[in-house]
């Protein structure tokens, strides 16, 4: 009985916080500037954490940093969020949504950042100019606040991708066979 009432408050808190993942604001200015306080505050962690990651920024072809929930009931994962992608050559800005599905083992609810630096310019091109994905994906976090600690930290998917992933608050134990998509944010662009 507890279990199954422990299932069914996951799922609908689950269902509140996916629906809460996009940017606060009423206009369109309000959103774009949602999405970059979390950007700066985000990279402020990071250097913080990791200050070599500043130089990289600086040095590459372009860096996007995404905010997202994901929830894993069962074996049934999901996710979304919303970041922006910044060329590095121009400063260009493109506003981005990331959506996550799959299917694996697990149990929790996690809100994360992620920062994904890219080397190549070609690669940050492919990013921003169409549909994007990433699979697999495995970590543990154990995270309220202040408290807890999070197995999570750079991952680097190709040589020209290097992403460092920042847990804010959550719990979670998942190892998901899954699909990473990131598009444009059509509305804020």
């Amino acid at each position: 009985m507890r279990f199954s009432i422990f299932a069914g408050s996951l799922a609908l808190v689950s269902i509140f916080v996916l629906g809460c993942m996009t940017p606060k604001g009423n206009t369109i200015l309000d959103k774009r500037n949602y999405v970059l306080d979390m950007k700066n505050q985000t990279l402020n962690e990071l250097y913080s954490k990791r200050p070599e990651a500043k130089t990289k920024i600086k040095s590459a072809a372009g860096y996007a940093v995404f905010s997202s929930i994901n929830t894993n009931l069962f074996l049934f994962s999901s996710g979304n969020g919303y970041g922006v992608a910044i060329n590095g050559a121009n400063g260009k800005k493109t506003y981005m949504k990331v959506n996550f599905l799959g299917i694996g083992p697990g149990i929790g609810v996690k809100d994360f950042r992620a920062v994904l630096i890219f080397k190549n310019k070609q690669m940050f091109n492919e990013f921003v100019d169409g549909d994007f994905e990433f699979g697999g994906h495995a970590d543990a976090a154990f995270k309220s606040g202040e408290k807890g600690a999070a197995a999570a930290g750079e991952l680097y998917v190709e040589d020209d991708i290097e992403i460092y992933q920042l847990t804010e608050a959550g719990v979670a134990l998942q190892a998901t066979v899954a699909g990473t998509y990131f598009r444009e944010y059509a509305s804020l662009n």
